[in-house]
């Protein structure tokens, strides 16, 4: 029997992603090589500038811009991270404010084009009529992606302090934070009803919002798109096996058509902030994907 190919591979630790990282569910046909990169999103840079590994874990947003900006990643049709997003937008509970009164106040987000930050600027239009350049964004990083550049209302603050003593000293207004959310009363919600509104445009869309999906490096798809179809089940059947509850919103999703909605979402909201240069088709997001997974992943 042959060797199995190795996928050089990064991942966070989920649920749909432990039987993997176990080698519980596995195959002869590839091993999946897991990289430990904490926190997970300094695997995005290197993933969509050198193609540091073959099969990674990648926000959405990034992979967007990865492939607007001709980034040698392909997007697979496998979302491994949702989250609600209108409760990761928090204020001091010293100087509360209102979403409606955050026009021309100052938000600090660790980079513009980060996932959460796109969602939150999503909800607050959608929800209040904010547009993103009514409010003062800063930044601490720039984006994954070289090639893009902050639109003119974003400022980045060079300074070493966190986004949460930023909040503390009153130097910005709220701030927007996702697996780092603080669990403490020092801090609370800008949006009061967040958990609410949420289920509500969760019934009405029918998925959670995206956060991260799985991207295949090129050149793995070129040198073995076999070995890459075999990670995609991997991926899949790894997920197939957590018990959920029915009717639950779930952080997972898998297949082209499924994600043909939500990938249609996510593409308005970044144009509506400037995230990409021109307007990416769903069709055209998912064609190399397709010509490696075939109907495999309809």
């Amino acid at each position: 029997m042959p060797e199995p190919t190795v996928l050089r591979t990064v991942l966070a630790d989920y649920p749909h992603t432990t039987t993997l990282k176990s080698g519980e569910i596995g195959s002869d046909r590839v091993r999946l090589d897991f990289r430990t990169v904490s926190p997970i999103h300094r695997a995005f840079a290197p993933m969509v500038r050198d193609e540091a590994y073959d099969i990674s874990e990648l926000a959405i947003v990034t992979a967007l811009q990865a492939i607007a900006y001709g980034r040698p990643v392909v997007l697979l049709p496998a979302v491994v991270a949702s989250r609600f997003q209108r409760g990761c937008l928090i204020a001091h509970a010293s100087r509360p404010v209102a979403p409606q009164d955050l026009a021309g106040r100052r938000i600090g987000v660790r980079a513009f084009t980060q996932t959460t930050g796109m969602w939150v600027r999503a909800h607050l239009a959608e929800d209040y009529g904010i547009a993103p350049q009514d409010i003062r964004w800063s930044t601490r990083e720039g984006a994954h992606v070289a090639e893009y550049a902050d639109p003119g209302f974003v400022e980045h603050d060079g300074s070493q302090a966190s986004l949460l003593d930023l909040l503390r000293e009153g130097r910005i207004d709220a701030t927007i934070l996702g697996n780092d959310l603080p669990g403490t009363d020092e801090f609370v919600p800008v949006v009061p009803d967040a958990a609410a509104r949420d289920e509500r445009w969760w019934r009405q869309h029918g998925f959670m919002p995206v956060n991260h999906m799985v991207v295949a490096g090129e050149s793995a798809c070129r040198g073995d798109a076999a070995a890459v179809r075999e990670a995609y089940a991997l991926l899949h059947r790894a997920d197939a096996a957590v018990v959920r509850r029915d009717g639950a919103p779930r952080p997972t999703l898998f297949g082209f058509e499924a994600l043909r909605g939500p990938i249609g979402t996510v593409i308005d909201a970044c144009l509506a902030q400037g995230l990409l240069p021109r307007r990416l088709g769903v069709d055209e997001v998912f064609g190399p994907a397709r010509d490696v997974l075939g109907h495999t992943a309809d």
